[in-house]
Parts: C-alpha cells; structure tokens; sequence
C-alpha cells in the first residue's frame, strides 16, 4: 500500500499503536493531482479501513481537499454507506446535497464533552468523517479519546458505579423545542432531528426508535429513550467500550429545557453517581489527545472504539462533518 506514515506533535500511544495515526503523501502527485488522489484512496480503501479499526482515529494530512465537494468525493471513493443525520441533538447545517453537514454549531464559548456520536440512539453511526475548511485562531481543537482506555479507567475509579450502569444500561431524557434553538449545543428541533414536517411523522419515528414521548403545550416534546448500552463490547478490536453519552448529557445537556444531571438515568431510573463522574471528566482530559486543525485536514473516526470532544475557541472555525453506517 503505498501510504507514508508520518508523526504528528500531539499524538500519544495507545495500545502501542498511534492515536491518531497521521497519513501524508507518498508522492507529489497524490499531494497535488486531485484526481490522483481520489483514484489513491479508491485503491487503498480496504487498507485505510483496516488501519482506521487498528487506530481508532486517522488523520489525512497535506492532500489535496479544498472544498466541501471535494470533501465529499474522497468519501465517495470508499464503501463507507452514508447515513442522514436523524436523532441526534446538535444544530446542524445541510452543507452539500448528498452527505456533508456541518459540525456541532453550538456557541464557540461553549465545550463539547466527550462522546461517541448519536450513542442516545439504537443505531448510532459507526464511523465518523471531519473536514477542516477553517481553522479557528485560537482554540478549537478536536479532542479524541480511546473509549476502551477510559472504560478501564470507569471501572478503576468507580467500580460499583462502573458495574451498574454495565448491567443496567441507562436512559436519557431530552425536550426537544419545535424550531431549532442554535444558542444552545442540544437545540436541534423534533422536526430536523427527525427529518420530519408533522407531529405524526415525529410519533412514527420515536416509535420505532422504542422511545416514549410527551408534547408540551408550546409545542416542544419531551422524549426518554428506551434502555440502552452504558458499556460495550467491540468484537473487531476484542476490548469494552464506554459507549455511551453519559458524560456529555450529565456536563453538557443545559439549557432553557433541560438540566443535564437530571437528564441521564440508570434503567431503574436512579440518577448518576455524581462523583464518579466528575473523577472521570478528569481522567477524560488527562488521556485524550487534542489536536490542532489546519486547514485541508480530513480525520477519520472508528465511533465504536473512539470518543470526540471539541475545545472552545476564539474567531472563525469551520469544521465539516459526515457520519456512515457500520
């Protein structure tokens, strides 16, 4: 495979193995041709893939992506299926016809904790796509996370918490408003997060998601998911996964409709444990690696093995995004 693997600043060793992995040009014409380069990764799609599960996260560094489209058609070049982007809460911007939106819109002064994506849905996507378009000027790194690293670590700091929320699994409680509310990071209405223009349609999805329901008298709905995974077991990497949302609807699902501490249960309904997760928030931090966007990157992200965060920054940042099924 004609790949140059290079070292990137930030990066830290998980495993043994690079996190993130970073991919440079093996030649200048993959550097610069961008034909060359989409026929490079159509050729080189089932290896990038084995490297993507063997890493977690791969970072395209130096090729020729410009563009949105272009973005777009690097995608095209793999098996990766698209998936729309249906249940989750973050405001998000249609960037291109097909499958390309915009990342997390939520307020620049504002943290987003670490998660898998979507894993409050059944069926959450299993790989996520970033473009970088423009850099912020300070801040707004991508924070990614080895999940089965911080799953040791769960178990490490808080066993009992750790073993409860493995076996019961857990909830999550959102208001959803009718019109997108893009001041708050969970704004996203039942309408864009559903794909759907009526009640009814709305009903018909939360019902095959197994989710129960409640319309509020504005016109807002409140939703609790059926049970869900905490704790995961990933079979292509043979480790458990903290694959969930705990921490970043516990921190980070705040704002004129909901309170995040309240907004996360065990199935039994009990609150989380407080504590746990607040030593865990810390360990979160301490292991991730935050990298620095530059403009043309493209990461790619295992979403079974991996959490993502983003940092708070200051000016215009653009970041790109597409999710695919597993």
């Amino acid at each position: 495979m004609s790949v140059v693997i290079s070292k990137l600043e930030e990066q830290k060793q998980v495993n043994g193995l690079d996190f993130p992995l970073l991919v440079t040009p093996h030649n200048s014409d993959v550097q610069s041709n961008k034909m060359a380069f989409f026929n490079w990764v159509e050729d080189n799609k089932a290896e990038l893939h084995d490297l993507l599960i063997k890493h977690g996260a791969v970072l395209f560094r130096g090729f020729p992506v410009e563009t949105s489209d272009e973005f777009e058609k690097m995608l095209d070049q793999t098996n990766y299926q698209n998936m729309p982007y249906v249940g989750g809460a973050a405001p998000r911007a249609q960037v291109t016809a097909s499958r390309i939106v915009t990342a997390n819109e939520s307020p620049a002064s504002e943290k987003i904790p670490f998660h898998h994506e979507m894993a409050q849905v059944p069926t959450p996507p299993g790989y996520i796509f970033f473009y970088c378009e423009t850099s912020a000027a300070k801040g707004g790194a991508t924070s990614i996370l080895h999940s089965g690293e911080i799953c040791e670590k769960f178990f490490e700091v808080a066993p009992d918490f750790a073993r409860k929320v493995e076996e019961q699994g857990v909830r999550y409680v959102r208001v959803m408003p009718e019109i997108t509310d893009n001041t708050s990071a969970i704004g996203r209405s039942w309408k864009d997060t559903f794909h759907v223009s009526t009640r009814a349609e709305a009903e018909e999805k939360m019902r095959e998601a197994g989710m129960d329901w409640e319309w509020l008298e504005n016109g807002d709905v409140r939703t609790e998911t059926r049970v869900l995974p905490g704790i995961r077991f990933d079979d292509e990497t043979q480790q458990k996964t903290f694959f969930n949302s705990i921490v970043a609807v516990f921190t980070g699902w705040n704002d004129s409709r909901n309170q995040g501490e309240k907004a996360v249960t065990t199935a039994n309904g009990e609150p989380m444990d407080a504590n746990a997760l607040e030593q865990l928030v810390k360990a979160m931090d301490e292991l991730c690696v935050n990298f620095k966007w530059q403009p043309g990157d493209v990461l790619w992200i295992n979403n079974h093995t991996v959490l993502h965060a983003r940092q708070p920054f200051e000016g215009e940042r653009r970041i790109l995004a597409s999710i695919s099924f597993k």
